[in-house]
């Protein structure tokens, strides 16, 4: 029996299969994009080929070449024409089964991408790309516990009316901003309790909601976890919001910057390094500069030095990069402060809470691909011995003389493309893998007129 409510073991659910409380399981893992992709598993097939450890279904390996409308796209080597698109195989995780109460009788269980043949690791795979940098730290005595802080928007329109009218003009769910008012979102409480109660039925335990600062905009806390733990919850929470939005006769969108207008939608992501039981916070240090430990001296140093090279990682489109504009909650410099939110990095807590929340990553970045980032960042900057230096004071927005977020896509592209850090914590393969993924979403945005470029050039030039 496990301790968090509707987490189930292998055993648990065999049972329950045999009972008929379910009769399918979402077998699933997370691509590029950070989506769940797999398969719809019969409780009978599960029970009598699925079950064991080595139980694996197959999908084809194009699925980490596409972008996200599926098209397959070129430059990679771990999948292209020439080698015939074959397949790999997807291995059951048995310690993520959890039930999916939104669902009728079903269960999800996270999957590991390996080779159809030897079974080796894929390690292109996002889920991969992050335990390589979970071992990392292992290897120096760390666990890394994290948070993400997902912020989205809620329309009134389902989502099949959203899609008919191109996601253009919708209307959101409430005519007023929402931040943290508890009369404006109880109107929305019967969509946000649905999903909270949700989530906590799926083994996605819950903090708490609250609403954002715009009309429509909400936040759905979950509770931290170790790195791999939690991104398998958040894209769960994701999918499953989405999910459960539609069957409610709505639709959300965790777009970074839906609106030039409105304010962006983003992922905070708070990390902090823990002992190797994880049963002691590294973080905390009342003697240190600022309470901070020589851990945490690196660890945040290191996520600034890297900011610019591993900016991709945290937003991977190239919508991301409108959301970081002046005084507008999203932050444009790479400067640390102690509970300042005009800065990119933050140290919030105290004590065994003590930690860093990065404030650069939007609601559209992949958690597997946004932690193992951090990860690296973090790692590199204990490695070499970094200092953060002193607390910015004041507003970083309007602050001069500091390095500043990249302000497109390009830039993240050429940043990412010379990093010798992500070379050196990924790999060669993976580096170029993602650099390649990035390099296609400009390539792909290319391919299309906007509607601002014929406003402004079909009369005009």
């Amino acid at each position: 029996m496990t301790d968090i409510t509707g987490m189930l073991t292998a055993d648990e659910l065999a049972s329950a299969i045999d009972r008929g409380e379910f009769d399918t399981i979402l077998v699933v893992f997370a691509d590029l994009q950070g989506r769940l992709m797999g398969k719809r598993v019969t409780g009978h097939y599960w029970n009598r080929q699925m079950k064991r450890g080595d139980g694996e279904i197959h999908a084809c390996n194009y699925l980490l070449a596409v972008d996200a409308d599926m098209t397959v796209l070129p430059g990679y080597r771990f999948a292209n024409w020439e080698k015939g698109y074959g397949d790999f195989a997807l291995r059951p995780d048995l310690s993520t089964i959890r039930r999916i109460p939104w669902l009728e009788a079903t269960a999800l269980v996270m999957c590991d991408v390996v080779d159809e043949h030897d079974a080796s690791p894929i390690e292109v795979s996002p889920r991969r790309i992050l335990q390589r940098q979970i071992e990392r730290a292992a290897a120096l005595g760390f666990t890394v516990n994290m948070a993400s802080e997902l912020e989205f928007f809620l329309f009134k329109e389902s989502h099949d009316e959203a899609a008919a009218v191109g996601y253009r003009g919708l209307t959101p769910i409430s005519n007023v901003v929402l931040d943290y008012h508890i009369l404006q979102t109880t109107r929305d409480e019967s969509i946000i309790r649905a999903i909270r109660n949700g989530m906590d039925g799926a083994g996605v335990p819950v903090e708490f909601s609250k609403g954002e600062a715009e009309l429509g905009q909400h936040e759905i806390n979950l509770e931290y976890a170790d790195a791999l733990t939690m991104a398998d919850r958040h894209v769960i929470y994701k999918n499953g919001a989405k999910e459960i939005t539609h069957q409610l006769g709505h639709t959300i969108t965790f777009m970074a910057k839906y609106d030039i207008n409105r304010v962006g939608s983003s992922c905070h992501i708070h990390s902090s390094v823990w002992n190797a039981d994880n049963s002691t916070s590294l973080m905390w240090d009342s003697g240190g500069p600022c309470n901070q430990s020589a851990i945490t001296q690196g660890w945040l140093a290191g996520m600034m030095a890297t900011a610019r090279e591993f900016a991709w990682m945290h937003a991977p489109t190239v919508n991301s990069y409108k959301r970081y504009q002046p005084e507008s909650w999203a932050p444009t410099a790479i400067v640390w402060g102690n509970d300042n939110r005009t800065c990119g990095f933050r140290t919030v807590g105290h004590g065994q809470g003590f930690r860093v929340e990065s404030r650069i990553p939007g609601a559209d970045a992949n958690p597997y691909l946004a932690f193992a980032a951090t990860i690296a960042a973090g790692l590199h900057g204990i490695e070499a011995g970094l200092t953060p230096g002193d607390p910015f004071q004041g507003n970083a927005y309007v602050a001069t003389d500091i390095e500043r977020v990249p302000w497109n896509i390009v830039e993240a592209i050429d940043e990412f493309e010379r990093s010798t850090v992500a070379a050196n914590a990924f790999g060669d393969d993976v580096h170029y893998h993602l650099l390649n993924t990035a390099k296609q979403e400009w390539n792909s945005f290319n391919r299309h007129v906007t509607d601002w470029e014929h406003k402004r050039n079909f009369d005009q030039w």
